[in-house]
């Protein structure tokens, strides 16, 4: 069976709020234009995800949200997981091992460096994942407690600047 697991880095955030605490920095401008932008390119690729898990910081969570509107996936079915949050790329993949296995095509909303950790670790094609990257993993298993374990068959790297 066909697993599509997706990584995406939020979107440039604005550090304009210098007392705001770091859960609550919103996205700048510029990530407010990347977001969009991303999400429809995802959308051309006709991108139908199954299950959306957010970290709860404002900056991941709005491009999450940007990101689902482009694809038709409702923010309120966007999952906020903690474990998202100021984490490691060891906690990321304990997530995406406990995903059901009904689920085909998941998307991650998250930070780096655990994020650019964790798509390194699953593909060492995979260096750096710039703001508003989307990394997508496509595997041949049975279960995502496998992903980690099985390589990806498919890594494709997209992110705004990319031509």
């Amino acid at each position: 069976m066909k697993r599509t697991l997706f990584l995406v880095r939020h979107a440039k955030s604005s550090w304009d709020g210098v007392a705001l605490p770091d859960k609550e920095r919103p996205l700048a401008d510029r990530g407010k234009r990347d977001a969009p932008m991303m999400g429809k390119r995802l959308a051309k690729r006709q991108v139908k995800p199954d299950l959306i898990l957010s970290s709860p910081a404002r900056r991941a969570l709005s491009t999450a949200e940007i990101i689902a509107n482009e694809l038709d996936y409702r923010a309120k079915d966007i999952v906020v997981e903690d474990r998202l949050y100021a984490t490691e790329a060891e906690t990321l993949l304990a997530v995406v091992g406990e995903l059901s296995d009904k689920l085909k095509c998941v998307m991650l909303f998250g930070h780096n460096p655990e994020l650019t950790d964790l798509a390194h670790r699953l593909s060492n094609e995979v260096k750096l994942l710039p703001t508003c990257a989307v990394a997508k993993f496509t595997f041949e298993s049975k279960s995502w407690s496998t992903i980690g374990a099985v390589k990806p068959e498919k890594v494709i790297v997209d992110y705004p600047k990319k031509e």
